[in-house]
């Protein structure tokens, strides 16, 4: 066994545990040393470099790994990140799939509210060329880095900056997906410090006194016939119901592969 790869799982094994401890020691030497698996497990030549002991304090601050090397890999696709945007999640792939399921016209205009890193609008107008793909977000500095994604990936995406609470005046879309702020302040406490210390804040925590708040914004907007929201798994049949509220009459909660209710969509009829 490679000695560089045990010394990196050893010591971050007793901040992440030992499996996710292993799966970050093969992509620091992936990405420092650009070596497959493989090589990586053979190969006893690796010194334990002065970058990678940096890496491994950084980590050991619980700093994201995928903030560290700046990208990360998600549905296949490369991603520029930084604590402008969240790192895309597993769940987040899941919400794509659905819609790319659900949705078989040829052609259908769609909006991505609070992009972020533009991974599901990248992802939707990568796997679907036909359509036509706007990412919106209210922040200049997460539409940077998502244009510079869709770039990277070979796309070209329509962009808005714009407040999806405020009042200016919208087009109408076939299709509206969004993963919006959904994490009750009163959930703080439940987080780890990798996302609490880390990710943009605006982008993860709402009001207690108001969790539906993007939510119900945007279906009294009535921008798009069908909604697909990644949901707080806790709130999946209120935010059902918020839907039914403002005319979405048909909608449907979904489990992720983890048996949580991370989605929902609502139809117009």
């Amino acid at each position: 066994m490679n000695p560089t790869f045990c010394h990196i799982t050893q010591r971050l094994s007793p901040f992440y545990g030992e499996q996710e401890a292993r799966e970050m020691a093969f992509w620091i030497m992936e990405e420092i040393y650009h070596l497959n698996r493989t090589e990586i497990l053979l190969r006893k030549d690796v010194p334990v470099s002065d970058e990678i002991e940096r890496i491994l304090l950084r980590l050991e601050q619980r700093e994201p790994l995928q903030y560290i090397f700046g990208h990360t890999c998600w549905r296949g696709l490369d991603l520029h990140v930084s604590p402008a945007t969240l790192i895309p999640r597993p769940e987040t792939a899941e919400l794509v799939d659905w819609i790319e399921t659900d949705c078989q016209d040829e052609r259908l205009r769609v909006l991505d509210i609070g992009t972020g890193s533009g991974c599901i609008a990248i992802a939707l107008q990568k796997d679907r060329p036909q359509w036509e793909v706007t990412a919106l977000d209210i922040s200049p500095q997460a539409l940077e880095i998502a244009q510079q994604n869709a770039k990277r990936n070979g796309v070209e995406l329509h962009w808005l900056c714009k407040d999806i609470l405020g009042s200016d005046p919208m087009d109408t879309y076939d299709v509206m997906v969004s993963n919006p702020p959904y994490i009750r302040n009163s959930e703080k406490e439940n987080m780890s410090r990798n996302v609490l210390d880390y990710e943009p804040e605006t982008a993860l925590f709402v009001s207690d006194n108001d969790p539906l708040l993007f939510y119900r914004r945007i279906a009294e907007r009535r921008i798009a016939k069908r909604l697909y929201f990644e949901v707080n798994e806790q709130l999946a049949h209120q935010t059902a119901y918020c839907l039914q509220q403002n005319g979405y009459t048909h909608t449907i909660i979904k489990q992720d592969i983890y048996g949580k209710e991370r989605m929902v969509f609502g139809c117009l009829h």
